[in-house]
């Protein structure tokens, strides 16, 4: 495939037909300042007006498939956005999840190694034990769980690539997907309540959620800044699940009174979670001017985008 000529650096998403790719895509529609490849391990799940991206179909356990994606399109930077990230499958799943969050971030460093990209890479606050959040970039990971297992070693082998590179870790991402498939933890609980469900909700486990308007934000803040090391990128409001859930059910006016409050040792996971964690933001907000939305205003951008979806 011949390369598309341009001016402008290239960036190249992976994950892009996720909640993060399509964010990252959305805050570029108009006067991007990149080249933009949008891979994804299928076909494009993308808005149809969507048309300012190539989109590039890439593997990222297949070592060739990225290697010639690589050679032909030469990124200057590459926002790591794919991972299998549901928590109890990757207990279920070690095999598959070791190959979606190692060998693809081993496959990913070779590939930027031998372009000189600038990798941005995302991880998680599950590769802290939840003892003593919310957390500051120095803290040292104690993963409880094989998923934050996998993010942690994925970290440590970014860390010690020849490249330069960034690593964003983030916490309890929600939005909407502009392409109306199943979203997150906030559009299930609007769903669930909708269908005129019960839910139990922990009130133990503490989070700072995070809008996936903001984090593509801050990706695209390192981006633009070339800046290296670790960042968190979050929200900045301590909530449980319970506090999302009420948030969420006064929002959209549903009945409050089907949210039930419990703790953690009433459920049965195949993986245990961390009990508090969250992140301190500061750096990101003195070193990017990183400035996240609050959890209410998230909702109401989640709201409209859920109708643009169905529209």
């Amino acid at each position: 495939m011949p390369i598309q000529k341009s001016d402008k650096p290239t960036l190249l998403i992976t994950g892009a037909n996720g909640l993060l790719g399509q964010n990252l895509l959305l805050q570029l529609l108009e006067d991007s300042p990149y080249r933009i490849i949008a891979t994804g391990r299928g076909g494009s799940r993308l808005p149809d007006a969507w048309n300012h991206f190539t989109y590039r179909e890439m593997d990222l356990v297949d070592h060739k498939a990225i290697r010639r994606v690589f050679g032909e399109e030469k990124p200057d930077i590459v926002i790591h956005a794919a991972a299998m990230t549901h928590v109890d499958q990757c207990e279920l799943n070690q095999e598959e999840c070791y190959q979606q969050n190692v060998v693809a971030v081993q496959n990913l460093i070779k590939a930027c190694e031998l372009e000189s990209s600038f990798l941005i890479h995302l991880s998680t606050d599950f590769i802290f034990d939840g003892e003593s959040g919310p957390y500051l970039e120095e803290a040292s990971p104690n993963p409880v769980n094989y998923y934050g297992e996998t993010k942690w070693e994925a970290e440590r082998l970014v860390q010690n690539a020849k490249l330069d590179w960034a690593i964003v870790r983030t916490v309890l991402v929600y939005g909407a997907l502009m392409n109306g498939e199943k979203g997150n933890f906030i559009t299930w609980i609007k769903s669930s309540l909708e269908a005129g469900k019960t839910l139990t909700m922990v009130n133990d486990h503490v989070r700072t959620p995070t809008f996936a308007g903001d984090l593509a934000a801050g990706c695209l803040l390192i981006a633009k800044n070339k800046a290296k090391g670790i960042y968190n990128i979050s929200g900045e409001e301590t909530m449980t699940p319970y506090d999302m859930a009420i948030a969420t059910a006064r929002y959209f006016k549903l009945p409050e009174e089907n949210i039930k409050k419990v703790d953690s040792t009433t459920f049965t996971q195949d993986a245990k979670r961390p009990m508090i964690t969250g992140f301190d933001i500061e750096k990101a907000k003195k070193m990017l001017g990183y400035s996240p939305k609050s959890f209410k205003e998230g909702i109401g951008i989640l709201a409209k985008q859920i109708k643009l979806a169905r529209s």
